[in-house]
């Protein structure tokens, strides 16, 4: 089974369980996450063990190749010598040490190939994980948002404030109430001695602009 299909189980199998119970999405959104990132370091120590295990074989390789090579120069050294049976039993030793070699390097090639999928499946989870972990935040801003929206919308539908509203209206017409109360003083009551005066000096300054428009009305028409 290979790591997103493992993945895509796992995580199938927990959103399940959690819309049974009727968990939020954004807990949702960080279960999602975390197994990604579980399973991005199970890949990663897979990738590791991997490794060792190449780094290993290519040693033994190493090694029986130098085995091999010894085996050839015993058997020249036997046929040199014009022993046959002993240039024979080292030919053999080096054939069978060729045919484990091969096998070596078949399986050396076998975790070549899956070191290359193991890296782009760790290349592709981590571009994954890094969506997933962009639009978290994106997420979350957005519920931020439209919580603060939503408090002030509860706010404005909020019947207080409506109570409000209709005591300081209240509160208004009181004091429109007393206004008119103390107008009502002073309707039917002569004018002060002040308030003469200031009549008068407001016709005097009436009776002086309209004396200075009728002279530039006289100097225009001459």
């Amino acid at each position: 089974m290979g790591i997103f299909s493992r993945l895509h189980d796992i995580i199938n199998s927990n959103i399940t369980t959690m819309l049974d119970k009727a968990e939020n999405p954004e807990k949702i959104i960080r279960l999602v996450i975390q197994e990604m990132e579980d399973t991005l370091v199970e890949v990663r120590s897979d990738a590791a063990r991997t490794i060792a295990e190449k780094k290993k074989l290519q040693r033994r390789i190493d090694l029986m190749q130098r085995e091999i090579q010894e085996w050839q120069r015993k058997a020249e050294l036997a046929l040199s010598k014009d022993r046959e049976d002993l240039a024979r039993a080292a030919l053999k030793e080096k054939h069978n040490l060729e045919t484990t070699a091969d096998a070596m390097e078949h399986e050396l090639e076998l975790l070549e190939e899956q070191l290359v999928q193991l890296n782009q499946d760790t290349a592709k989870l981590q571009k994954k994980l890094d969506d997933a972990k962009a639009r978290h935040k994106a997420m979350m801003m957005k519920h931020t948002t439209v919580s603060g929206r939503l408090r002030t919308r509860e706010k404005l539908h909020d019947s207080r404030i409506d109570d409000a509203l209709a005591r300081f209206e209240s509160v208004e017409q009181k004091m429109e109430h007393m206004e008119g109360k103390v107008e009502s003083y002073d309707l039917g009551r002569d004018p002060s001695l002040e308030d003469q005066f200031a009549e008068l000096e407001a016709e005097d300054i009436i009776e002086d602009e309209l004396s200075k428009l009728k002279s530039r009305l006289s100097e225009k028409k001459q």
